[in-house]
């Protein structure tokens, strides 16, 4: 379980998250909604160690994660993968080799460096791959593909990464509605296949609303909802949201995913890589 208790961030001034409060199930998929500037994102930044909590503990299993350091601190960030709006790939590196790098913890430093992965590690990252349809994309750059392939490359790589929670910040706010659909798909299967535990944060109320088993909205950086999506009325989305609410209320949403092509399996790929 993911436990917050009286988690706060300062910046000088500015308080963008204040006193959160929080317990996250595990296995569960739970949407953090609210406003641009609410606290979602440094909320989620807090909780893998990108930005110090200026208050308040985080605890994992029990186990406190707000003081670690070094090889602790490494190894909760990958058990914590993170995935980001802006996909942060390498542009310049072909597709395998961004999702072999959710392999660094566990091969050696002087491997890493050079990228010299074995043929077990390249199996994983291919198995990922294939799992959301892009296995057949191995060997393209990374900036050759469309914004919705990189996000579900960015999945694949926090999943070799084999972790106990993902946490993805606005991973749909640049796609669009097809896109929006295969991604929050790929993230779903991942919870549900997996067990793995999601807390993504989002801005679309009918995405939120079709993808979550639980929803916790925030306004200037405290928790303000919590609950199922079924609790979430308009009307409390109107209390949530302001003059933002006819804007995240979405009913265009639901456009069909366009068919994907049929993958190759991995070791088919892996063949082609090495010819």
């Amino acid at each position: 379980m993911l436990q917050l208790k009286n988690v706060t961030r300062r910046y000088n001034d500015k308080v963008a998250v204040s006193g959160v409060d929080l317990e996250i199930e595990p296995g569960s998929f739970v949407g953090i909604i609210g406003r641009s500037g609410a606290g979602k994102s440094t909320l989620l930044r807090m909780i893998n160690r990108l930005v110090e909590p200026s208050e308040g503990t985080i605890h994992w299993d029990g186990r406190d994660v707000t003081g670690l350091k070094g090889s602790g601190l490494r190894d909760w960030r990958a058990q914590c993968a993170m995935i980001f709006q802006h996909f942060n790939l390498v542009d310049r590196l072909d597709v395998l080799t961004n999702v072999l790098m959710g392999r660094l913890n566990y091969v050696s430093t002087p491997k890493s460096l050079l990228r010299i992965w074995s043929d077990e590690e390249r199996l994983i990252a291919l198995s990922a791959l294939q799992q959301f349809d892009i296995a057949h994309l191995a060997a393209h750059r990374a900036d050759e593909l469309s914004g919705g392939q990189q996000q579900r490359v960015a999945i694949a790589r926090a999943l070799v990464q084999q972790p106990r929670i993902i946490l993805a910040d606005e991973p749909i706010a640049s796609l669009d509605p097809r896109n929006t659909r295969s991604v929050m798909d790929a993230l779903r299967r991942i919870n549900r296949e997996y067990g793995i535990t999601v807390l993504c944060n989002l801005h679309s109320l009918d995405i939120a609303r079709s993808y979550c088993d639980r929803l916790v909205g925030m306004s200037a950086g405290k928790i303000v909802f919590r609950g199922t999506p079924s609790m979430l009325t308009d009307m409390a989305s109107r209390d949530l949201y302001g003059m933002e609410a006819d804007d995240v209320i979405d009913t265009d949403e639901q456009a069909e995913t366009m068919p994907m092509p049929v993958p190759q399996s991995a070791e088919a790929v892996l063949r082609q890589l090495s010819a």
